[in-house]
C-alpha cells in the first residue's frame, strides 16, 4: 500500500482507504471483518459520518485495539454544523467510535449555518485534542474560497468529492484549487453508484485490456487512475474481505504515462457543471 501526506496536515495516509456508506445494512460479523482485513493490508484511513446510520458503531467494534492504526475521518451534517451543535456532534460519534479522538473531521457539505460557527467549533475541538484536523466535503471552487477566507491558509485538510471514471467535473476546477492550497482530495464513490464502465462498451474494454496488462481487475486500474496525482486519495467501500483485498491491490499498482493518456482520452470529463455533483 503506498501513503502520502495528507494535505498539510503532515500525516503519512494510505492511498486507498475504506468507506463506510451503508456498511450498517449487511451482515455486522462480515462488515467487521471487512474492516479488519482492510486495516491488514494497509487500508488504515477509514471514513464514515454521523449521517451513516450505525456506521460508527460496526467501527468501533472493528478497530477495538487497533485505534492507533487508523486514521479515523467523521462528518458532521450541515443541519449540526453551528459552533454548539458541531462540538455535541462530534462528542456523539467520538461516543459511537469509542476513541478520544477523530483523525479528521469534516463538514458533511455546506449548509445554512455560516462558516465562521463551524469554523470555531473545528478549532475548539482541535485545541481540546478530540480532532487532529478538519476538513470539508462535497465543496467546490467557490465554497473553498469562501471557507478559505473565513479559515485562512494551512487549515483545511481535505475536500471529500464524489470522484470516478465517469464523472470527473472535479478536475475543472477543485482539484487545481486544492493543489494551490495544499489540500488532500479523498474521491468517494471511486466505482460510481451502479455507474462503473460497461465491458461492452469501448472505454470499458480499454479498462479491461489495461487490467489484464497488469495481472489486474478493471477496478483495482479504476483506482489507480484515480490516485494518479500526490493529492489525490480514494476511499472505496467493501462488502467481504475478498472484495476490500482487490481494493487493496491498487495500491500496489501503478500504471504508465501511455495508458493514463489513454484512460484519460477514454473516460471524458466533459464540460465544467453549474453545480458540483454529489451523492
Amino acid at each position: 500500500m503506498k501513503f502520502r501526506q495528507f494535505g498539510r496536515t503532515g500525516d503519512q495516509v494510505s492511498v486507498i482507504g475504506q468507506g463506510t456508506w451503508y456498511l450498517d445494512r449487511g451482515d455486522r460479523r462480515s462488515a467487521v471483518a471487512t474492516l479488519r482485513r482492510g486495516i491488514d493490508l494497509g487500508m488504515t484511513h477509514i471514513d464514515t459520518a454521523e449521517m451513516y446510520g450505525d456506521a460508527e458503531l460496526v467501527i468501533a467494534e472493528a478497530i477495538t485495539g487497533r485505534r492507533d492504526e487508523v486514521f479515523l475521518v467523521s462528518k458532521v451534517l450541515p443541519s449540526n454544523a453551528s459552533r454548539r451543535g458541531t462540538i455535541a456532534a462530534c462528542e456523539r460519534s467520538l461516543a459511537r467510535l469509542k476513541t478520544d479522538r477523530l483523525d479528521c473531521y469534516l463538514l458533511h457539505w455546506r449548509g445554512s449555518y455560516p462558516f465562521a460557527e463551524t469554523v470555531a467549533a473545528f478549532e475548539q475541538l482541535v485545541a481540546a485534542g478530540k480532532i487532529r484536523s478538519w476538513g470539508v466535503s462535497n465543496f467546490d471552487a467557490d465554497d473553498l474560497d469562501e471557507m478559505l477566507e473565513v479559515a485562512g491558509e494551512g487549515r483545511i485538510a481535505c475536500n471529500q468529492v464524489l470522484y470516478h471514471l465517469q464523472e470527473r467535473a472535479i478536475e475543472h476546477a477543485v482539484i487545481p484549487w486544492c493543489v494551490k492550497h495544499g489540500v488532500a482530495v479523498v474521491a468517494y464513490s471511486p466505482f460510481g453508484h451502479n455507474d462503473f464502465p460497461d465491458p461492452r462498451g469501448k472505454p470499458g474494454e480499454l479498462l479491461q485490456t489495461i487490467a489484464k496488462r497488469h495481472a489486474a481487475s478493471p477496478r483495482q486500474i479504476a483506482l489507480s487512475f484515480l490516485t494518479r496525482e500526490p493529492q489525490l486519495f480514494a476511499i472505496p467501500k467493501a462488502s467481504t474481505p475478498e472484495h476490500v483485498a482487490d481494493n487493496a491491490a491498487a495500491g500496489k499498482l501503478v500504471l504508465s504515462d501511455d495508458e493514463i493518456a489513454a484512460l484519460d482520452k477514454a473516460f471524458r470529463h466533459g464540460p465544467k457543471p453549474r453545480s458540483l455533483p454529489m451523492l
